[in-house]
């Protein structure tokens, strides 16, 4: 198996939303993408699989000393094999690297985040740095382009937060700010039931109007000479506000189920964007 071929096989088989984005880049790009949500996967796997936290964290510290070797052009692993082939095509930091590790290693010592400018930095490091190497790598002539991906990879991770808060509680992990909790009466084992109460859904909608700022956010500060470039993002946005629109639709019971939408509708919004964002692109009032 190559490590093109080791990274697909990561990806396709994780049933991420993401996924059915890439289906719509240019061959290098896509291969490139393909490798960076391996490598995120990978890591985040140590966190999830591994119940010895000393044990993850060792395996985490390995991957450190990996993207060392990687940007020292002396990968060992397939998915940095993968990646450093893509190292001069793109502007890929090494310390955007080093910092989805420490998202990753907080879930090892943080259980809880007492306010919300505390969830903000776990967030950035778990998704809105993907955010901003996945903009390095679908292209851009404009600097907003950073702030957008920013943005929404901040709304991706509170949607992912809302869907599977009761996942993560049974877990032992609540990513919903301590202070909010309080503020509803809400305490980390009624995240464990397997009903919502009118306390929890106020909780949960508060949950959802920040998830839906960010997204308007980040859509405003998208420039449109960049749209076409990082179509691949607003795919992902699309399925992931479809999403979050179908939890507000169910009131947000998401304690009951885990909500989200069946894959065929996940590649009709693939679709139905990329043809949009096609279209605006050769659009002359563009």
């Amino acid at each position: 198996m190559t490590p093109d071929e080791y990274c697909q096989q990561k990806a396709s088989s994780s049933g991420s939303s993401f996924y059915y984005s890439f289906l719509f880049l240019p061959e290098v790009k896509r291969r490139a993408i393909v490798a960076l949500y391996a490598f995120c996967r990978e890591v985040d796997d140590i966190v999830d699989e591994l119940d010895d936290k000393k044990r993850a964290a060792q395996k985490l510290d390995g991957w450190r000393d990996e993207i060392n070797r990687l940007y020292h052009a002396t990968p060992q692993h397939p998915v940095t094999q993968a990646l450093v082939l893509h190292l001069k095509q793109f502007n890929l930091a090494e310390e955007y690297f080093y910092e989805i590790i420490d998202g990753m290693e907080m879930d090892l010592s943080n259980h809880t985040y007492q306010n919300f400018s505390e969830l903000s930095l776990y967030c950035y490091r778990v998704a809105s740095v993907v955010g901003l190497l996945s903009a390095e790598i679908f292209g851009y002539s404009n600097r907003n382009t950073l702030k957008y991906a920013n943005d929404l990879g901040m709304a991706f991770q509170l949607t992912n937060i809302l869907r599977d808060v009761k996942e993560d509680a049974d877990r032992g992990r609540i990513y919903i700010p301590h202070n909010e909790m309080l503020e509803y009466g809400v305490t980390a084992d009624m995240l464990k039931l397997t009903h919502t109460t009118q306390s929890m859904r106020n909780l949960f909608r508060q949950q959802a109007r920040r998830a839906n700022e960010y997204y308007v956010s980040a859509l405003n500060c998208l420039p449109n000479e960049d749209r076409y470039a990082q179509r691949a993002g607003l795919i992902m946005a699309a399925i992931y506000k479809k999403i979050l629109y179908k939890i507000e639709r169910k009131n947000y019971c998401v304690l009951e189920r885990r909500i989200n939408i069946p894959v065929w509708q996940k590649l009709w919004i693939a679709m139905r964007t990329y043809q949009q964002e096609k279209k605006l692109s050769k659009s002359p009032n563009r």
